[in-house]
C-alpha cells in the first residue's frame, strides 16, 4: 500500500491540504495546473465575475470533458472485447 503524502495545492487563489497516495502526486499536481490554466483562461475570456463563477465555469468544463471521454471509451472498449471473443473462437477452431 502506498503512503500518503501531503501536499499543499492551490485553486483559484486558495490553499488546500490534502494527502494523496504517493504513485499519484503527480497526476494530483497535473490535475491542478489544468485547473487553475482553465480559470485563467475563464477570466480573461468573461471579465467582471467573482472567483467563483470562474471555479464552476471550470467545474462544468471538466465534468464535460470527463463524460465526453467516457462516451468514447464505452464502445471501443465493446469492441476489444468483441474482437478478444472472435480471437477465442478462431483459436478454438485452429
Amino acid at each position: 500500500m502506498s503512503e500518503l503524502v501531503p501536499l499543499n495545492i492551490i485553486i483559484a487563489d486558495r490553499t488546500y491540504r490534502i494527502k494523496t497516495n504517493s504513485s499519484d502526486e503527480e497526476h494530483v499536481r497535473k490535475t491542478v495546473k489544468l485547473i487553475n490554466d482553465k480559470v485563467l483562461e475563464f477570466k480573461t475570456q468573461f471579465a467582471g465575475k467573482d472567483m467563483q463563477d470562474y471555479v464552476a465555469m471550470v467545474m462544468i468544463w471538466y465534468a464535460t470533458q470527463s463524460a465526453a471521454q467516457a462516451t468514447e471509451i464505452g464502445p471501443a472498449s465493446e469492441i476489444s472485447s468483441a474482437l478478444f471473443s472472435l480471437e477465442e473462437q478462431i483459436d478454438r477452431m485452429l
